[in-house]
Formats: structure tokens, C-alpha cells, sequence
């Protein structure tokens, strides 16, 4: 019995440990005092933080779609918006067990064309050609919301204290 509850045990900590390296890993760590700067998937940007006029953070339905878009933009004195969303099935939210099905399925599919294109579906804009390509906006699609929550809280906290960090999704 003692054999099999360590079995369990260890059969268990080795699911968590492989889940939890699955999961996106969201840091913050100190930078150049003037920049904010984030490393995403396969992209980076940098602001100066005194050229920063607004970030926000919001959520909306788009049109059309059963999906649910969080985002955060950064408005700059310069040309470009820079924004960072997430992306989530409306039924993610209903709680029920076929709308959570239907999601997931979802998904899958979705992973499964990305996998046959060579794209990553989790982080990888979409773009509307030419509106979105040439409206000066710098888009990062972020995998899980937490990591969009940590990094709207490293941006606020830098705006707010004047202190540059770098923040960094892996």
C-alpha cells in the first residue's frame, strides 16, 4: 500500500511538473531605467516610457464571432499603437460543460490546421489586409490571459513609477 501511494504520488508531481512546463512563463525583470521593454514569442518591443501619452486594458465581443478579445494598448507621441490581446471563445465564459466541449474542440481544430501550416495558433496575429496591415499597429497575440494580466501590471507599474523594466513571456 505505502509502494503504491508513493507511485500515485510521484506519477502525480510528474503530471504537474510536465503541465506546468507547458504553460507559458511570464517575468519581469530590471532593465534600462528609461525603457519598458517586453519580449514576446518571436517579437520584441521597446517604448521610452516618457514618450508613453495612455495604456489601457479592456475587453470586447467581436463582431460577428463568438470571440472574446482582451486587450492592452499602448499609445505613443509617436505614429504606432501598440497592442497586446488575448483571445478566447465566448463559451469559455458560460460554464457550462457543452459550451467548455465546443470550446475545446474548437481548439483542437484550430491547432490541428496551424500544426499542417507551420503556425503557432496560440500567439500568432491575424491581420485583415490592408486595414490592419497599414494602420501603423503593432500587434502580439498572447497565448493565456494571466500572462496579458502580468504584463499590463509591469507596463502600469513602470508608467507610474518612471521606472523601466523588461518584461519577458517564454
Amino acid at each position: 500500500m505505502k509502494r503504491l501511494t508513493t507511485i500515485l504520488l510521484s506519477s502525480l508531481a510528474f503530471t504537474l511538473l510536465a503541465t506546468a512546463q507547458d504553460k507559458p512563463s511570464a517575468e519581469e525583470s530590471s532593465g534600462n531605467r528609461r525603457l519598458w521593454q517586453a519580449n514576446i514569442n518571436d517579437g520584441s518591443y521597446v517604448v521610452v516610457l516618457d514618450r508613453i501619452s495612455s495604456i489601457s486594458k479592456h475587453e470586447y465581443i467581436l463582431e460577428g464571432t463568438p470571440l472574446k478579445v482582451t486587450e492592452v494598448n499602448i499609445e505613443t507621441m509617436g505614429s504606432a499603437l501598440a497592442r497586446f490581446y488575448y483571445i478566447a471563445p465566448v463559451t469559455d465564459d458560460a460554464g457550462s460543460n457543452v459550451g467548455s466541449h465546443l470550446s475545446e474542440r474548437s481548439r483542437e481544430l484550430l491547432s490541428e490546421a496551424g500544426s499542417r501550416a507551420g503556425a503557432d495558433t496560440e500567439t500568432i496575429v491575424a491581420k485583415q489586409y490592408p486595414t490592419t496591415t497599414h494602420a501603423k499597429t503593432i500587434e502580439y497575440r498572447i497565448a493565456d490571459i494571466d500572462d496579458l494580466d502580468k504584463l499590463f501590471e509591469s507596463l502600469r507599474k513602470a508608467v507610474s513609477t518612471g521606472r523601466g523594466s523588461k518584461f519577458t513571456i517564454q
